[in-house]
């Protein structure tokens, strides 16, 4: 069973930068996506941007132009660097690896962004 750990959130103010990172465990398929989750309270988890393993993302409108996620293949990780932080992009991120056989998450680290 793959496990998947996130690190790196915490409190930045309004216009900082945040690198939130995502190392997974076990044994993963050749052909996976990792991406990055956000929930903000109140709200739905919402997609923030995926990574297949042939290089291939995506992004939320939301973060395009300030958001971008890579991967390191050999080390089974995922990052996401977040640039010029908005007060509305505090929520706490989830990381989260498809498969094949199905999906894995974190539990979560909390971003939290001043105003």
């Amino acid at each position: 069973q793959v496990q998947l750990v996130e690190s790196g959130g915490g409190l930045v103010q309004a216009g900082g930068s945040l690198r939130i990172s995502c190392a997974a465990s076990g044994t993963i398929f050749s052909y996976n996506v990792m991406g990055w989750y956000r929930q903000a309270p109140g709200k739905q988890r919402e997609l923030v941007a995926t990574l297949t393993s042939g290089g291939n993302s995506n992004y939320a409108d939301s973060v395009k132009g300030r958001f971008t996620i890579s991967r390191d293949s050999a080390k089974k990780s995922a990052y996401l660097q977040m640039n010029n932080l908005k007060p509305e992009d505090t929520a706490v991120y989830y990381c989260n690896l498809w498969e094949p056989r199905g999906n894995s998450w974190g539990q979560g680290t909390q971003v939290t962004v001043s105003s």
